[in-house]
């Protein structure tokens, strides 16, 4: 039952990405040029899918669980440290860039958009050089504490 859950909020998340134009990086950029000929249509979707996300999880906290798992997992509010300011900037940049962001690029991947796989290719790239630094930067610290508690 949770994989055809999950299969049809992703088809209609991807409907959605493609009716809105989130899928056309045209559009994006667009909207990103507040200085050019600005277009505003994408705050819309934006301001939607918030509005939506917020009557959407604020129905399932009253609920007390959601409805295909046994306990609601939120990510934590805090702490708003460097590698999500950098994560959250380079996200911008890139959006900014190639004018997809995650989703829309999967979506236009799939529809065989040859900007959008190379975007998705770029995209996992970096998810897979993230990681491995992350994981060096884990084994760095660990290595130094080690070393650091033998030393004493």
């Amino acid at each position: 039952m949770k994989a055809i859950a999950a299969f049809l909020c992703g088809l209609m998340l991807g409907v959605g990405l493609i009716v809105s134009q989130m899928t056309n990086p045209a559009k994006v950029i667009a909207f990103l040029d507040v200085t050019g000929h600005w277009d505003p249509s994408l705050a819309l979707v934006m301001g939607s899918a918030l509005l939506a996300a917020f009557a959407g999880f604020a129905w399932v906290e009253r609920r007390g669980r959601p409805f295909l798992s046994g306990e609601l997992a939120l990510p934590p509010r805090w702490p708003v440290d460097r590698p999500l300011l950098g994560g959250a900037a380079l996200f911008g940049i890139g959006w900014g860039i190639g004018g997809f962001c995650p989703g829309p690029a999967l979506v236009g991947t799939a529809a065989l958009s040859a900007d959008a796989a190379v975007f998705t290719a770029a995209m996992l790239v970096g998810m897979f050089a993230a990681n491995r630094l992350a994981a060096a930067a884990s084994a760095r610290r660990t290595f130094s504490r080690d070393s650091s508690d033998g030393a004493q």
